[in-house]
């Protein structure tokens, strides 16, 4: 059997680059090496599983940029059929993954990671147990890499933990402090996936994820839920933005009080129902109380007042998350201090809305004791003394009354002022 012959049989490419890949030719000038057809049996562990990731998992030297080409030129099959980067695979499913070039062998692929953000994260974990690790992710350093940045959480981890397979849980955006989780195996991952998806509701079943919040103004809400559906995927100038819109996907945000501070601000608590991309700040801002620091969606006048405070980023923070574990049905809680630099900001505010408070407080009581004063001094008939260089005041009859004038009352009906003239 020929060549040609062969590829038909096998169902490979008849030419260079019909399926992104290329012939023998360019590989031995190019100098890199290429992947072979591969027909992968889909085992318990990646039952589940997005075919993006599964592919990303089996093909490490490949950026995920010509994975996702892969899939939008149709070329990766399920079950002989086409299928996109969203399709799920189950056990027993046949993943057929067509010849790809690699950028380099993967045992040379060197981490993106500095060793200073994998001292950074590593430092940074709350928990660790063998499914799972909670970081206390720093404001300022990403998920993952990406958009003009190099490495994040993800990659730090995976750096110093060659050996393991970890997945991003949920994502945090890059200004927002607090509990991430990382999965550390793929059923796992499954398992909590699938209780994000299913609490949406407000039930206490599935995840309990709070944030705390920094808000312009106050608060006079209550305990109030928001449900905004939210488009996520709107471009301002080039910029991703995400706004309310009926077309959007649902949207469901609980937040309730936790302190005021006078009427410039109030700290709130967050209890996130879903997770869409910038939900917190659009829910915020579409209430009229926008996040401190939010340059995106805030206020630049109230970002400026609390500068004053020392605030120098966003005040968003996720505190606490709390989930039943899918595999020992125990419930695991995870708590994360507020950052040093967000309890400076409340000290600072308490102190200045504590002044605010007291100066108010004194003023009220000096005008609420000097109208007793005239109060009681009225009803005991004594008169309070004229300021120096008023006019003297009328004299008054024995019923307390100015004398009369001299003259005429006027008519008080409701005619002419002066009745009728004759």
């Amino acid at each position: 059997m020929d060549e040609s012959s062969r590829r038909r049989a096998g169902n490979e490419p008849a030419g260079p680059g019909a399926d992104g890949g290329v012939d023998e030719a360019s590989t031995a000038a190019s100098g890199a090496p290429r992947t072979a057809v591969r027909h992968e049996t889909v085992g318990s562990e990646d039952a589940g599983s997005r075919v993006d990731k599964v592919l990303m998992r089996l093909l490490p030297g490949v950026p995920r940029t010509r994975i996702l080409r892969l899939l939008r030129r149709g070329e990766v099959r399920l079950n002989g059929r086409r299928t996109g980067g969203e399709a799920r695979v189950a056990e027993g499913d046949v993943l057929r993954i067509p010849p790809v070039l690699l950028e380099a062998p993967p045992d040379t692929v060197s981490p993106r990671a500095s060793a200073q953000l994998i001292r950074q994260v590593e430092a940074a974990i709350l928990l660790e147990d063998p499914r799972i690790l909670v970081v206390n992710k720093p404001a300022g350093v990403a998920v993952h890499g990406g958009s003009g940045v190099s490495a994040g959480v993800i990659e730090a981890l995976r750096a110093s933990r060659p050996e393991e397979t970890l997945e991003l849980v949920h994502r945090l955006d890059r200004d927002t402090s607090g509990c991430l989780i990382i999965a550390r195996r793929r059923s796992t991952l499954r398992s909590l996936h699938a209780l994000l998806r299913e609490d949406t509701s407000g039930a206490r079943e599935g995840f309990d994820k709070r944030y705390l919040v920094l808000v312009r103004g106050k608060w006079e809400l209550g305990k109030k839920r928001i449900d905004a559906p939210l488009a996520t995927h709107t471009r301002v100038g080039g910029e991703r933005t995400v706004k309310v819109a009926a077309s959007g996907k649902p949207a469901a945000s609980e937040f309730s009080v936790v302190q005021f501070f006078g009427n410039l601000a109030t700290l709130l608590e967050v209890r996130l129902l879903t997770g869409r991309t910038h939900q917190i700040r659009v829910h915020a801002a579409y209430a009229g109380h926008p996040v401190a620091g939010d340059e995106k969606y805030g206020d630049a006048a109230f970002n400026r007042q609390l500068q004053a405070f020392g605030l120098r980023r966003l005040f968003l923070h996720a505190h606490s998350i709390s989930f039943e574990d899918p595999d020992r049905r125990v419930t695991v809680s995870v708590s994360a201090p507020l950052p040093e630099e967000l309890r400076a900001v409340l000290d600072r505010l308490s102190s200045g809305a504590g002044k605010m408070r007291a100066t108010v407080s004194t003023g009220s009581r000096a005008v609420i004791a000097a109208s007793t004063s005239r109060t009681e001094g009225a009803r005991a008939g004594v008169r309070p003394p004229r300021p120096s260089g008023a006019a003297p005041r009328k004299a008054r009859s024995a019923a307390g009354r100015p004398a009369p004038s001299g003259r005429a009352s006027r008519s008080r009906g409701r005619g002419s002022r002066r009745g009728p003239r004759t």
